[in-house]
């Protein structure tokens, strides 16, 4: 998800062997794919926007060593991780300029992916400016758009991930609700606006989780574990709107990571 936005582990292992050229003199290996042993895909979840501690590279994708890919490959001392998660991805993108670690020897995948493509962005800004009218009319078009193109867009990428690394677990992550109904918020959304965007994240989740098992994927609820930390909750997991750093809104902070993702994808892997 990209503001609402926002993928997580795999075993078995395949070694492409090649062939050796006829003469004993000139005979060698072709090279080797390099061993990637876990690949962590997706959209902002993944790569840790609100969890701060950015590391170096591309600063536009956001990528923390408090997301829980970062997290799981240090408690795993996974000596070879790719993190090519970005902030705002979509299908596409991540089928277009993720997906090169993939290979024969990759072990695990994880992504969250789904929620930009269904414009949870545009939905959060009009839910926190435009009122609760325009708010409901904003959830109702991400849920068409979750009903028409998505599935078809997650059935490309799953193809393409099973193909391109077949040996591997991948284990999809979903989204949790963003907020807690008659919580401690005084101000801001109504609680019909907050259900609304909760229901919409279940519907989102439940595609993910069919189109995902269609494909022989693990499909990993965070919902649970968020339970008592959305926003409006008294520890929340989750960063409400912040007017001084628009990209970090509805996006888990540092426990909601190590907390909400970790413990998902430790029980899918």
């Amino acid at each position: 998800m990209r503001h609402t936005r926002t993928a997580a582990c795999s075993s078995a292992l395949l070694l492409a062997t090649a062939g050796l050229v006829a003469a004993p003199e000139t005979a060698q290996a072709a090279p080797r794919t390099p061993a990637v042993g876990y690949v962590a895909l997706g959209d902002s979840y993944s790569s840790g926007v609100g969890a701060g501690d950015y590391l170096p590279g591309r600063t536009d994708c956001k990528r923390s060593s408090r997301a829980y890919p970062s997290l799981w490959a240090a408690a795993h001392q996974t000596a070879a991780f790719a993190f090519p998660a970005c902030n705002g991805a979509r299908t596409n993108d991540v089928l277009t300029d993720q997906l090169a670690p993939l290979g024969p020897r990759t072990e695990m995948v994880t992504l969250t992916v789904g929620g930009s493509d269904a414009g949870f962005g545009t939905v959060m800004t009009t839910c926190a400016l435009g009122g609760t009218t325009r708010c409901l009319s904003a959830v109702s078009r991400a849920r068409s758009v979750m009903d028409g193109t998505l599935p078809r867009d997650l059935d490309r990428l799953y193809t393409a991930i099973g193909n391109r690394a077949p040996a591997a677990h991948v284990v999809v992550l979903g989204y949790p609700h963003l907020y807690q109904l008659k919580g401690t918020c005084r101000a801001g959304l109504e609680d019909a606006a907050r259900a609304a965007i909760n229901n919409a994240v279940d519907h989102l989740d439940t595609v993910i989780a069919k189109r995902a098992a269609d494909h022989g994927f693990t499909f990993a609820d965070v919902r649970s574990a968020f339970t008592g930390h959305e926003i409006c909750s008294r520890i929340p997991w989750l960063h409400s709107v912040d007017l001084l750093s628009l990209t970090e809104s509805y996006h888990p902070t540092a426990p909601g990571q190590s907390l909400g993702y970790l413990p998902a994808l430790n029980r899918a892997s």
